[in-house]
């Protein structure tokens, strides 16, 4: 199993949730997160004074799927997410050696 993580831009989480509902994906966790790379925040204006703001929000987005559908999520999530500017995110992705629904005690693809 593969643990997919995508830090994204926040406008473009219901294009990303309607492109892995199309393949399958029945869940995923979504946070709100604060973060900078490359373009280290911006300048904001706010009441005619300018500030800087150097945490940037972005949707933190974590799936789990079996290793076969890892290549697929992830091309769904890089063209979804893609706008071709600066900060459009990161995938990040992890093995995974055992899962366990908790209600059920079901373990390995079966929990997912």
């Amino acid at each position: 199993m593969i643990k997919i993580e995508a830090i994204v831009k926040p406008f473009r989480l219901n294009e990303i949730q309607d492109a892995l509902l199309a393949l399958g994906i029945q869940g995923m966790t979504v946070t709100e997160v604060k973060g900078f790379g490359r373009q280290k925040g911006h300048v904001e204006i706010y009441r005619g004074s300018e500030y800087q703001v150097n945490f940037v929000p972005k949707i933190l987005l974590m799936v789990v799927v079996p290793d076969e559908l890892a290549e697929q999520v992830v091309d769904a999530i890089q063209k979804t997410a893609y706008t071709g500017k600066i900060g459009d995110g990161k995938i990040f992705l992890s093995r995974i050696s055992e899962v366990m629904r908790i209600r059920t005690k079901e373990t390995g693809p079966e929990a997912l």
